[in-house]
C-alpha cells in the first residue's frame, strides 16, 4: 500500500532504548499492499465508517458505553497528542473511559509494554524484532500520526531559518564542525551574521524515538554517521549536552545561547524556538510544515506490520526529518473490558481524532493507512481470540 500526500501536518516525539541494531526495525514483516495514487488525510470521519474488511460498519462513538481506566507510556513527541485525545475522548465520547498517558520516552514505553505494567505502549521507534521477541506476546503496531523533527538553534542575531544540509547537521553532531561561521554553515547562508562562537549541541538523553527517526536520517546522509553511532534509538554520542525528552532539548536550546538541538516540530513551536530548512534528496531546502511533513509518506509501500522508515524521501518539496508515531499493544488482551475500551479508543482516533493532528503540529494518517487499520483492528486485535470491534 502507498502512502500519499496529506493535507495537514501532525508532527510527534519520543523515547527508546537500543543501539545501532535498531536498524532491523525498520524491516517489513509480510507483504506490502498495492500501491495506490496519492490520498487525502483523513480529517474528520462521519458518523459512521466501514472497515477495511468491507463487511461490517461502526460508529466511531462505538465506545460510549465503556467504563475503564487505561494506562499508557512512551513517546514524548507524541505526549500532547494523546493527552489531547484521551481528554477529547472522554467529554466528547465515552465518560467512563480514563486514559492516563506517561510522557516517558520510547525505550521506556516499549519496556514498560514488555513488562505489561501498562495496557499500551507509545514509540517514534518502532520495535525490533529482537525486543518483539522479549514481548509476553505477539505485539501490534498501530500508527497514530505523522511528525517531523526539527533542527532547532539559538544563535543571536540570527533571525531567518538556516539552511542546512544532512552533511553539515552530521558533522556538527560528529562534533567536525564546531564554529557557527564554519564555511559548511556559512556557504548555506549567503548574508547571514554568523558568530564565531562554539556551537553548543543538545541531544536527548534518554531511549528516544525522536532521536531513532533523527540518527535514522544521519545514517541515510552520512557515510560517516553511519559508520560511526548509526541508527539508534540511545546512539553514543560523540558530543553535547543531553536532555530529558522533548521537553529537556527544548529547555537546553532555550537556556544556551549558541545552542543547536533536534526536537518535534510542535515543541519547538510551543517555545518560540527558530528551526532550519533542511535539504532534501531532491536539493530543496524544505521548512517543516503540514504539506512538506505529509509528502515524505508519499509512494511509500506499508508492510503489513506498518513498521516502516520514511526518513530522506526523493518526493519534492517533502521534509527529509519525517517519521511514523506509534502505538504498540499485545494482539490478544487479557482483560476483555480494557480491551474493548483500548480497541473502541484506538477506531475514533483514527478517524474522529485526526481532525486536531495538524493544531499540535502533527500530520494526519493518509487514507490509505486509515482502510488498512480498519482492517488490522476489526481482525487481528483480540481478546481470547474473539475479535473486539464489532459492527452493525
Amino acid at each position: 500500500m502507498a502512502l500519499a500526500a496529506v493535507g495537514a501536518l501532525l508532527f510527534a516525539a519520543c523515547g527508546g532504548g537500543t543501539s545501532s541494531s535498531d536498524k532491523t526495525a525498520t524491516a517489513s514483516a509480510g507483504k506490502p499492499a498495492a500501491t495506490s495514487a496519492a490520498t487525502k488525510p483523513a480529517g474528520t470521519a462521519a458518523a459512521s465508517s466501514t472497515a477495511g474488511s468491507g463487511n461490517v460498519t461502526i460508529p466511531t462513538d462505538v465506545g460510549k458505553d465503556d467504563s475503564a481506566k487505561l494506562t499508557g507510556a512512551g513517546s514524548t513527541f507524541a505526549n500532547p497528542l494523546y493527552t489531547r485525545w484521551a481528554s477529547d475522548y472522554k467529554s466528547k465520547v465515552a465518560s467512563g473511559v480514563e486514559i492516563n498517558y506517561q510522557s516517558v520516552g520510547s525505550g521506556a514505553g516499549i519496556q514498560q509494554l514488555t513488562a505489561q505494567t501498562v495496557d499500551f505502549g507509545a514509540s517514534d521507534a518502532p520495535m525490533t524484532d529482537a525486543e518483539a521477541a522479549k514481548a509476553a506476546g505477539p505485539v501490534q503496531h498501530i500508527p497514530t500520526a505523522l511528525g517531523a523533527v526539527v533542527i532547532t538553534y539559538n544563535v543571536a542575531g540570527v533571525a531567518q531559518p538556516l539552511k542546512l544540509d544532512g552533511d553539515t547537521i552530521a558533522k556538527i553532531y560528529l562534533g567536525k564542525i564546531t564554529k557557527w561561521n564554519d564555511p559548511a554553515i556559512a556557504g548555506q547562508n549567503a548574508g547571514v551574521t554568523l558568530p564565531s562562537a562554539e556551537i553548543v549541541v543538545v541531544h536527548r538523553s534518554d531511549g528516544s524515538g525522536t532521536s531513532f527517526i533523527f540518527t535514522d536520517y544521519l545514517s541515510k546522509v552520512s557515510a560517516d554517521w553511519n559508520a560511526g553511532p548509526g541508527t539508534s534509538k540511545n546512539p553514543q554520542w560523540p558530543v553535547g549536552l543531553g536532555g530529558q525528552g522533548n521537553e529537556g532539548v527544548t529547555q537546553q536550546v532555550k537556556q544556551n545561547k549558541n545552542s543547536i538541538g533536534y526536537v518535534e516540530l510542535g515543541y519547538a513551536q510551543n517555545n518560540n524556538l527558530p528551526y532550519a530548512q533542511a535539504k532534501n534528496k531532491s536539493g530543496e531546502y524544505i521548512t517543516p510544515t503540514a504539506d512538506s511533513t505529509s509528502l515524505a509518506a508519499t509512494g511509500v509501500s506499508i508492510p503489513a506490520d506498518y513498521r516502516v522508515s520514511i526518513v530522506d524521501s526523493p518526493t519534492k518539496g517533502a521534509y527529509p526529518i519525517v517519521g511514523f508515531t506509534w502505538i504498540i499493544m499485545y494482539k490478544d488482551q487479557k482483560d476483555a473490558t480494557k480491551a474493548k475500551a483500548l480497541a473502541d479508543w484506538l477506531w475514533w482516533a483514527i478517524h474522529d481524532g485526526q481532525s486536531v493532528e495538524a493544531s499540535l503540529g502533527y500530520a494526519p494518517l493518509p487514507a490509505d493507512v486509515v482502510k488498512a487499520l480498519e482492517k488490522t483492528l476489526t481482525t487481528d486485535v483480540t481478546s481470547g481470540g474473539a475479535p473486539l470491534l464489532k459492527g452493525s
